[in-house]
């Protein structure tokens, strides 16, 4: 069964305004999926779509096998949320957020354990949440979302406030909760930590959903295969390295060759030629960043073309505009 899944999933507001638009998306049981966007892209509307929190205007959708607009009890008892900006009670102890949450769902719930968890020491969790810092809210917040063992994390801009540390906590977390068969849905706007823990991304653009896959696949799909740079004692003339299969453009910056590329696999071939002509000294090796992806396809750049054989794992759901 798929945790979460939409058939064009649509909401307007008014006449004018198409925050979501024609939705069709997938995510698996136990997976791990990032939802990206720039601000206002439409995701946090997607997410209060799922959790019954604002009506579609067309489409349907799916949460753990249940209708959002006829079973929305059924889904929030099953799934733990971590709504960006949510408001927590200053008054209230860390402990005592716990074991509010707990009474709420009607479940047990080892407010302790939670809380350590999520990194928040004893002192801290006995104390009143007016006390606490940004990252330590968030923290607790998330806490808050581990509340029951829930089958669904649905997440919005999980690491908001945190500091590395923090950060850290939150993917070993995340990687734990899908090592024991929970689906993990979040949206965030720190790619570094998207690409760290997730199986998959869509990434969603003016309320349309352009591209999914992993990582890896999303670079094939786009041709974006990374760069190489090449140290060498005196770059030769006829390095005819823009010849190569793969090879995308080559720029030399004094004794520094730097090779683009659309393959990945091309990096050997530009070492190779290289060595055979000139002394190398030095080899940096980088792939596309998620950032870099990112970019691409939300910003018209460049236009999706079909992965190569092999990599169906990447879907560009309509050339960029």
């Amino acid at each position: 069964m798929t945790a979460i899944e939409t058939s064009g999933l649509t909401k307007r507001f008014g006449e004018d305004v198409v925050a979501v638009d024609g939705l069709d998306l997938t995510v698996e049981e136990a997976e791990v999926f990032g939802f990206l966007g720039p601000n206002g892209a439409g995701k946090s509307t997607v997410i209060n779509m799922l959790l019954d929190f604002v009506r579609p205007t067309a489409g349907s959708a799916t949460v753990l096998g249940h209708d959002p607009t006829s079973e929305a009890e059924a889904i929030r008892r099953r799934t733990g949320v971590l709504p960006d900006g949510g408001s927590l009670y200053e008054r209230l102890t860390g402990s005592e957020h716990i074991r509010w949450m707990a009474r709420a769902n009607d479940v047990d719930s080892d407010a302790d354990d939670l809380l350590r968890r999520v990194g928040l020491s004893t002192e801290a969790a006995d104390r009143a949440v007016g006390g606490y810092s940004k990252g330590m809210r968030q923290r607790l917040a998330f806490a808050m979302a581990l509340v029951g063992d829930p089958e669904l994390l649905i997440l919005d801009e999980p690491s908001s406030g945190l500091d590395p540390t923090g950060m850290r906590k939150f993917r070993e977390l995340v990687r734990d909760v899908a090592a024991d068969g929970t689906t993990v849905f979040f949206s965030s706007h720190i790619l570094s930590e998207v690409e760290a823990v997730c199986d998959r991304v869509g990434i969603l653009n003016d309320g349309r959903l352009v591209a999914t896959g992993t990582p890896a696949a999303l670079r094939s799909a786009l041709g974006l295969g990374g760069s190489i740079s090449v140290v060498v004692s005196s770059v030769p003339a006829d390095h005819r390295l823009d010849a190569i299969d793969g090879v995308r453009r080559v720029t030399i910056d004094g004794a520094t060759v730097t090779a683009t590329l659309t393959d990945p696999e091309a990096k050997v071939e530009v070492v190779s030629q290289l060595a055979d002509r000139t002394q190398v000294r030095d080899i940096h090796a980088e792939d596309t960043s998620l950032e870099q992806l990112f970019d691409t396809y939300t910003s018209g750049d460049g236009a999706p073309r079909p992965a190569p054989d092999g990599e169906h794992d990447a879907t560009p759901v309509e050339a960029i505009r």
